[in-house]
């Protein structure tokens, strides 16, 4: 009986073209940046995948990254806030 929460593994065949000169396997599909991804490689587990998502955000980046972050976040909820005819008279004192 298979054990529905476990993912089955694909089957592999030992197949080289005739003509590949090439180095590596020229079946593996990768993108060029995986290389520097942390985030790329197959972490199991939820955890993981989150630990290694926040070192990415927390070692690595832009220094004013969060600045530009809650920069933008402001400038949505602004546009938001006037989409939908909200009055902003209410946080001034009158």
């Amino acid at each position: 009986m298979r054990n529905p929460l476990k993912l089955r593994k694909n089957k592999s065949f030992d197949y080289t073209p005739r003509y590949y000169k090439g180095e590596g396997n020229p079946f593996k599909i990768e993108h060029r940046l995986d290389k520097f991804r942390t985030t790329a490689h197959s972490n199991k587990g939820l955890k993981n995948k989150f630990t290694s998502a926040m070192d990415d955000l927390q070692n690595e980046g832009d220094k004013n990254l969060k600045l530009r972050f809650w920069v933008i976040v402001a400038v949505l909820v602004l546009v938001f806030l006037f989409i939908i005819d909200f009055d902003l008279s209410i946080f001034l004192n009158p």
